[in-house]
């Protein structure tokens, strides 16, 4: 896996694709700084009408739910579908599921018409929607931000992996990245991740730019290990949340693809 993950963020920045984020009115700013840091270019839009056109030039997409309402939904089932007709990756970030029925509802929808290639969220939000598809208990969630361990979401992921035919990662002090069958553990980040805003769609937009350039297991790994290995590094220069996003930023453009690679596990 090491050497797929090196070649895989070899490619990124030789290719530097173009990653479209239907993303939140939240974290554009950041997801786009982000990409652009990580060697890749971002494109934000949201209009059906140019879907058709957008999709034809786009090397990956991100559909992000976090300021969700029916238009854009709409938007990204166009986009998605069209992507996948034209043998392109997508991913999906399925924030906030489990907070409300629409979100539940919406993810579940995309990951059903779309089948994206990766679908990357919190624990809670994973727990929510494997609950939700066995009719079980529902898992709260609050606003964004997750009330479970990514270890509680791995019995999840991976039915979710299964029932979906895509890459499941989830994000948390260990990031875990499973196809149902295989699991990967990566390790590393920052305490102060958290504390600010957009760094888990950050990294649904760094795994955009990674599935340009890799199968989406090791796109999942590549793009977990290099928020890791940045995130780790930045947290250890910055004095507080607002020195950590600049810092980040700095670690992510810098990147040393070799710790990045250590950071990922079978297990």
């Amino acid at each position: 896996m090491k050497e797929n993950i090196l070649s895989a963020v070899r490619a990124v920045y030789e290719k530097k694709p173009l990653v479209h984020s239907i993303t939140n009115f939240v974290v554009m700013q950041v997801s786009a700084n982000v990409l652009l840091a990580a060697h890749a270019s971002p494109l934000m839009a949201h209009a059906a009408e140019e879907m058709d056109d957008l999709t034809d030039i786009d090397d990956a997409l991100v559909l992000n739910i976090g300021t969700l309402d029916p238009v854009w939904l709409s938007s990204m089932e166009l986009a998605g579908t069209l992507m996948k007709k034209k043998g392109k990756p997508v991913v999906l970030d399925p924030v906030g599921a489990g907070a409300s029925g629409l979100r539940t509802r919406a993810a579940l929808g995309l990951l059903d018409m779309v089948r994206p290639d990766i679908l990357r969220g919190n624990a809670s939000e994973i727990m929510a929607l494997g609950a939700e598809i066995r009719s079980a208990d529902r898992v709260l969630t609050r606003g964004v931000d997750s009330r479970n361990e990514s270890a509680d979401a791995l019995s999840a992921a991976r039915e979710l992996a299964t029932r979906f035919s895509c890459m499941v990662s989830v994000s948390g002090e260990t990031d875990f990245i499973t196809d149902g069958r295989e699991t990967y553990a990566v390790e590393g980040g920052s305490a102060l991740m958290p504390l600010v805003t957009g760094m888990g769609c950050s990294a649904s937009a760094v795994t955009g730019a990674c599935a340009a350039c890799a199968s989406p297991l090791v796109a999942a790994c590549a793009a977990m290990a290099v928020m890791a290995s940045a995130g780790e590094k930045a947290g250890k220069k910055a004095a507080g949340p607002g020195s950590f996003l600049p810092a980040f930023l700095d670690e992510l453009y810098l990147l040393d693809a070799e710790d990045a690679a250590r950071r990922v596990r079978k297990i």
